[in-house]
């Protein structure tokens, strides 16, 4: 029986990460995937070296051996790194429930502690359907074959997010140029709001980060403000989404801080299928997350004024992380990813 390219890439990575550990496992991985790399592919762009993308849409195509394609039993859906999953997976529990009555798949969630495994996960085909945060959705896209398709949105379909620097009231701190000298908290290298937005913008606002004030590397946007909030941090540049709901959980009291600058609005998490998911089954996925009522549910009261998953494009609605992301230098390689 011939092994198929994507089972033999399973493998591969499996033994990479039991000889050597996660750390490297993604690296591992991908030098395996160099060696085997597709010889009739002409047009891959920024993919890793298993994937094609022959339409152009940057994404990865659709394997045409349908001895590659994925239709398990189980689904496995994971939602971007959050300070506590087990809040998440109950606020999902309405969704999934939708999820599985659409599919007929028996649907479970799985919570992952970081962007990087998060992505291994999916590359590994250990998850099917992922919400990816903003900044780590071109490596989820580049490394592990994640096909974004929706966001959440309002009822007229608007959609988007903004980066917002905080500081405590008493902080003495008033503009961006005050951070000078200061300690200010960025969540993880491919974090965008959190990291990579900030590079690129402060700069036009005369304020250089790692140069003009320290760079202390939080692991979340929840633990960015609360470090805030705590003293730990002299400010922040976070989510907007994130703090307002963190806000609205009564994690943080709103009368402790300012914001001292604000963005023009980015896309959110993105929700993503595996690129080799049986195309049957990936219009199943899709049926179900634009048919699902957000109305009364958790999923609903944790992301006040979302109404809807709206249909996205990740050539066009990315285009912009990835723009401030080339401005950082950042390329999608398993190096930079395991960074975060």
């Amino acid at each position: 029986m011939t092994i198929t390219q994507a089972s033999l890439y399973a493998t591969v990575f499996r033994t990479c990460r039991l000889a050597l550990g996660a750390g490297v496992a993604l690296a591992c991985y991908s030098g395996a995937a160099l060696a085997q790399q597709s010889q009739d592919c002409e047009n891959r762009g920024d993919l890793a070296s298993i994937y094609c993308d022959a339409n152009g849409d940057l994404v990865a195509d659709t394997p045409t051996n349908p001895d590659e394609l994925l239709n398990p039993d189980t689904l496995v859906f994971a939602y971007t790194p959050v300070e506590d999953p087990a809040i998440y997976e109950d606020i999902w529990d309405p969704f999934i429930e939708h999820l599985s009555d659409v599919t007929g798949k028996d649907v479970r969630f799985f919570a992952v502690q970081s962007n990087s495994a998060e992505i291994e996960a999916m590359r590994s085909n250990r998850i099917h359907i992922a919400g990816f945060s903003t900044g780590p959705t071109p490596f989820a896209v580049n490394l592990a074959g994640a096909v974004p398709f929706a966001i959440m949105g309002s009822e007229d379909g608007e959609f988007g997010y903004t980066l917002q620097v905080y500081t405590r009231k008493d902080s003495g701190i008033d503009s961006l140029q005050d951070l000078e000298g200061k300690r200010v908290a960025h969540t993880s290298p491919t974090s965008n709001s959190g990291n990579q937005a900030p590079r690129a913008l402060f700069p036009k606002e005369g304020i250089v980060p790692g140069e003009d004030y320290e760079v202390v590397y939080s692991g979340s946007h929840d633990q960015s403000m609360l470090g805030v909030v705590a003293g730990d941090y002299d400010a922040a540049p976070v989510a907007s989404e994130v703090v307002d709901r963190m806000a609205e959980r009564g994690l943080y009291d709103p009368e402790e801080v300012k914001i001292v600058f604000e963005s023009k609005r980015f896309p959110t998490t993105s929700y993503t299928y595996a690129h080799n998911l049986d195309p049957e089954l990936a219009e199943k996925v899709k049926e179900a997350f634009f048919s699902f009522d957000f109305e009364g549910t958790a999923l609903g009261e944790e992301f006040s004024g979302v109404t809807q998953f709206v249909p996205i494009t990740y050539k066009e609605d990315w285009e912009v992380i990835r723009d401030i992301q080339k401005a950082n230098g950042v390329s999608y390689t398993p190096e930079n990813l395991n960074k975060s």
